[in-house]
């Protein structure tokens, strides 16, 4: 078909799902084999730690040590290694899954206040009549300014059918507005096309999630359909695109190939290769 794919379209972040899988598998492996740890450096570690709990001017709670020091060791690795703890790896398969119990708003963070981006188009937050541009101050009566994006996501998601209470600030409107909205099931979609001119279609991958290849077949034949059985050529937009799950790259990128290995992956363990074609 055509040949469009950049290398540099297989940025996954869910090498970092193979990655985190294969510490903890390596951890539990290894405990036994105390003899191959480094019990020096592990002694300086506590050492610090038994320091920082006895003298730092303000109490340190022992769980946040930890979760930096973990941090640390990854920080040293490549850029796609991180630990994820149960919420945030929750929060990794609802980004993939596409589907979740929501509002249906992307959001940033500026200046340490959480801005939104624009409503998707059908949702709660659209019918509600939440815009582009607002800035969102409360969630349920809790000021939000400095608020980490990831928690501010985490408090507007929620079981479908539940209400949440936002308080928004609005350019050109005085006062806050106050807006009580019904979560319900969001759906993602990773793929967007359309037609572009006679024979030339376009479509955008915003991530690679599990439904990813699929939709893309669809769009592809939607595409044919337009123009008359045939496309000429198709622009392939990944900009932006922050990854996602790796067979669902693998996918897509097969689409496009007609023959020849797609990607391999290798590590330190054999079991950690194989080959896509």
């Amino acid at each position: 078909m055509f040949s469009f794919l950049h290398h540099q379209a297989l940025r996954l972040i869910g090498l970092t799902l193979v990655l985190s899988g294969s510490l903890l598998q390596t951890a539990a492996a290894d405990a036994t084999a105390t003899k191959s740890l480094p019990l020096q450096e592990l002694r300086l570690f506590t050492e610090i730690f038994a320091k920082i709990q006895n003298d730092y001017v303000e109490k340190i709670d022992d769980k946040a040590l930890i979760k930096h020091a973990v941090e640390g060791m990854l920080s040293g690795l490549d850029p796609h290694s991180a630990y994820l703890d149960k919420r945030s790896f929750k929060n990794l398969q609802v980004d993939t899954e596409g589907k979740f119990g929501g509002l249906g708003v992307e959001i940033t963070l500026q200046n340490g206040y959480i801005r939104v981006v624009t409503p998707i188009d059908d949702t709660p937050a659209f019918k509600a009549g939440i815009k582009a541009g607002d800035v969102i101050t409360r969630i349920d009566g809790t000021l939000v300014k400095n608020m980490s994006l990831s928690d501010a996501m985490e408090k507007m998601r929620g079981e479908p059918g539940t209400r949440i209470k936002l308080q928004i600030a609005r350019e050109n409107t005085s006062k806050p507005l106050d807006f009580t909205i019904t979560r319900a099931i969001i759906k993602i979609t990773s793929v967007k096309s359309r037609s572009l001119e006679p024979g030339f279609g376009y479509v955008r991958i915003t991530q690679f999630q599990t439904a990813t290849g699929g939709n893309l077949l669809k769009a592809i034949r939607k595409l044919k359909k337009n123009n008359n059985g045939q496309l000429k050529g198709l622009v392939l937009d990944l900009r932006n695109n922050p990854g996602g799950i790796l067979k669902a790259a693998i996918e897509v990128s097969d689409a496009f190939l007609s023959k020849g290995e797609i990607v391999s992956t290798h590590g330190r363990n054999k079991d950690s290769d194989s080959v896509f074609k």
